[in-house]
Formats: structure tokens, sequence, C-alpha cells
């Protein structure tokens, strides 16, 4: 996120901002009040579920929006002889570490420059508009944690959405004129792809991590596997440790707290956990 002067107005933002309102309001005080109505048990029950997972979504939202994805500090440069740091990455042609000339700085492993917000990014996936902000290494987890909830959210909301249109014909019938139908109306265009388009994100990024890799990485390393089966070898992605611990290196030690905006296990961003290290302190290495 560009935050040279302040941060500044964002459209897409904002859209998001007022879809999770409207969204809020209509399932709780249309879709839960007229399946169940707020004043019953099953109502309040739905009505506090969804309360307390859109809240968990919006907050998850703005730590992403707000929270710096990672600098690179401006005294960083790779010690090449540091024999904890098993690999180094390299550009393609020349061999010669990575320096990126725009910021006039070396790049740490998994840093890559961000046309948009004009700066290197630690271990950066992408930049995504609608968090106004780069999603890296600071703010990788709140993001990946905000799309679980908003998925959850939303097939919740279509749910009950459904479930209101069908439980009694005879009151929907009465009630289906007005603003009571333009809510069901847009609520429904908005719900359909967003439940699509969130669960294919959240698939994506569940396969990323499950890999440790970032999405430049995915990209990189088409490349790399095309490159490595031509000449005759087997790419191995260098940062892939295994399933399990690929999880609780991103998401945190603590299976209870995969699902919270926790980041006391993020480290600096400027070295990670490599399988070549498993090699290195293997005895028969």
């Amino acid at each position: 996120m560009k935050r040279r002067g302040g941060i500044g107005f964002s459209l897409p933002v904002a859209v998001v901002v007022l879809a999770i309102g409207f969204l809020y309001f209509s399932t709780v005080f249309v879709f839960i009040d007229r399946w169940f109505g707020l004043a019953s048990s099953p109502g309040l029950m739905n009505a506090a579920a969804f309360t307390a997972v859109a809240l968990m979504c919006a907050l998850n939202y703005a730590a992403s929006v707000f929270t710096d994805p990672g600098r690179v500090p401006p005294t960083f440069v790779p010690d090449v002889e540091d024999g904890e740091t098993p690999i180094h990455e390299i550009k393609r042609k020349g061999g010669d570490l990575r320096y990126c000339q725009k910021c006039s700085l070396y790049k740490p492993p998994r840093a890559h420059h961000c046309r948009v917000c004009k700066r290197c990014v630690l271990r950066m996936d992408h930049h995504c508009i609608w968090i106004n902000n780069c999603v890296g290494n600071a703010n990788y987890k709140v993001f990946f944690v905000f799309v679980v909830y908003a998925v959850t959210a939303c097939i919740y909301s279509l749910v009950l959405l459904l479930g209101s249109l069908i439980s009694d014909p005879e009151k929907d019938d009465q009630q289906s004129e007005g603003s009571s139908q333009t809510i069901y109306v847009i609520s429904g265009l908005l719900l359909v792809p967003l439940c699509i388009a969130l669960s294919v994100l959240l698939g994506w990024h569940i396969y990323l991590i499950l890999h440790n890799k970032t999405t430049i990485e995915y990209h990189e390393g088409v490349r790399a596997m095309w490159l490595a089966e031509k000449g005759g070898s087997v790419y191995n992605h260098p940062y892939d440790l295994g399933a399990f611990e690929n999880l609780t290196t991103v998401l945190g030690p603590n299976i209870l707290t995969w699902v919270c905006p926790t980041s006391a296990h993020i480290g600096s961003g400027l070295r990670f956990r490599t399988s070549y290290d498993e090699l290195a302190a293997s005895p028969d290495s």
C-alpha cells in the first residue's frame, strides 16, 4: 500500500467495505429475521454466529489493508559466506546476486519489486487492488485468513438467503415487493459470483501454502521445471519443507491459531528455511 504522504482513498477498498456492510445488514435483518425471526432462539443463534464470522472477516480485511507487507532494510547485503544460508537467489542472466536498480538495494530471497507500490516487498505474493496493498511477508497470513472468513460468510449468507425464500412461500409472496425484493436481487447478484470467485481464490492459496510457494514463485517454478526437464534434471522448489511444515511456517505452529490474525511466528522476511537446511544438518551430508 502506498503510504507516501499518508493513506489515500481507494475505490476498490470502498467497494469491499460497502459490500461487507450491505451483505451483513441483508443477512441479519432480512434473511435471518424473515426465516427465523430475530426474537427467536434460532434467529439469535444464527445472528450471533454470522456476526462473529463477519467481524473476523472485517478485522482480517482491515489488517490486510493497513499492515505493511515488509520492506527491505536499507542496510541489507547478502552474506555469501554465511554458512547458515545454503542458497542465494541470483539473476537468471549473468548469475549475479539480485539487485533492484529502482530501489538501489539488494533483494533478499523471495523479495520482488512492486511497480504499483514502487518498492521491493519481502516475500511478495502479488499486488491486490482490493486491499490497495501488496500481499507479502507480514500480511500474507491475515490476507489468507480474511479469504477463509469471506468464503464462510458468503456461503452462510447464501444459504440463509435461499432458506428464507423457500421456508414460507405465502409469506414470500406478501413481502416480495419493494425494498425487500431489491435486497434479495442485489444480494443474490453479489453472493453467487463472490462464492465462486472467493472459493477458487481460497483453493489456489491453500495449494500455494501446502507447497510453500508464492504466486510469483509458482509462475517462476513453471519455467524452472520446463528448463530442468529440457536439461534432463528435476526441479524441486527449495522452500518446500513438506505439507505440514509448510502449513506451520505460513500459519503458525499452533493449529488453534491458524484462523486467527496472529503474527508472532512471522520472521524478518530476510531469510527462510529451505529443504537444503535439512541436508546441511544431516550427519550423512
